[in-house]
């Protein structure tokens, strides 16, 4: 998806987007995915004095392992999107710092996707806030039922007095 910007910020237009993305690359980049929609981008661009304006949402539906009990779960991301463009050859000056230079015509706008959608996807997602995860000694997933694994955990300097009264 690209957009002009010089044309744009000349111009002074307005833009409606709303387009579909492939988003495989997320199978890529994170391990824990399993699957994804496509990436759906609505937004809206305009040009007002010498800065390019683009914002609306992106939004996703992604299956993703549970970081307890690695069971597939479904979650739908929604995140809103607001960048600032300004073309290298104009001769307005800002001092706003959140104003990205664009140096080459036209723009791209999926790594900016991209990286905005990679940031907000959950860092540890759970299947439910009460899930007992795996146990840590036969791996069996303790919300589907209890493995009877000992629990007791024994600090290792200490452990050859456990059988001392025997």
């Amino acid at each position: 998806m690209e957009i002009h910007i010089q044309e744009m910020v000349s111009k002074g237009s307005r833009r409606s987007i709303r387009e579909s993305l492939n988003a495989d690359w997320l199978l890529e980049v994170r391990k824990d995915i399993i699957g994804v929609s496509p990436l759906e981008v609505d937004l809206t661009a305009r040009g007002e004095e010498g800065i390019a304006y683009v914002e609306g949402e992106l939004s996703i539906a992604v299956d993703i392992a549970c970081s307890r009990c690695l069971d597939k779960t479904s979650e739908r991301v929604v995140v809103p999107f607001a960048e600032k463009f300004k073309p290298a050859a104009s001769r307005k000056q800002t001092n706003d710092e959140e104003v990205i230079i664009v140096n080459e015509e036209p723009l791209d706008m999926e790594p900016f996707f991209e990286e905005t959608m990679l940031l907000s996807l959950p860092f540890a997602p759970l299947c439910s806030e009460d899930c007992k995860g795996l146990c840590h000694t036969c791996g069996t997933n303790l919300n589907e039922q209890n493995c009877g694994c000992t629990k007791d955990e024994i600090d290792p300097r200490l452990a050859a007095l456990k059988d001392l009264f025997k």
